[in-house]
């Protein structure tokens, strides 16, 4: 499992940009909290080879699904904290404040005030990305 700002990241696949060009379909890990993102470990060698192959091609776009074959996908992210195939962003988001609440409990308990604080910001935002979340849900359900 990988952490990014004491938070669990989540696998997915999605686009990432490389410079000037858009790689499509890449296993990443992003972090709920700090929006960081980053090419899944598991395949950064095949990524990095990609990429300089369209950067010297001048390619704005490509997939890494044409080029590169992830058969293993549900192997690649079994150490996820929680992929989004399993379940939606919602989900992910409610185990984040789970998580993070129950080391709240912790950090209260052992009176470390910094780390309690460091557990506070991060509840802050992840409520915030869900209540943003379930808006834009309930905006595009009414415009359906």
């Amino acid at each position: 499992m990988s952490f990014c700002c004491g938070a669990g990241m989540v696998g997915s696949v999605g686009s990432v940009r490389h410079y000037k060009t858009l790689v499509h379909n890449v296993p990443i890990m992003f972090c709920p909290v700090c929006d960081r993102i980053e090419v899944h470990p598991g395949i950064e060698g095949e990524y990095e080879i990609l990429v300089e192959y369209a950067q010297g091609d001048q390619a704005p776009e490509v997939d890494f699904a044409d080029f590169v074959s992830v058969d293993n996908t549900s192997e690649l992210f079994e150490n996820c904290t929680m992929t989004d195939e399993a379940a939606s962003f919602a989900d992910v988001l409610k185990q984040q404040i789970d998580v993070s609440l129950d080391l709240l409990r912790v950090a209260k308990e052992l009176g470390d005030d910094e780390w309690r604080e460091a557990l506070m910001i991060r509840l802050r935002r992840l409520s915030e990305r869900l209540k943003q979340y379930n808006k834009r849900k309930q905006m595009s359900q009414k415009s359906a």
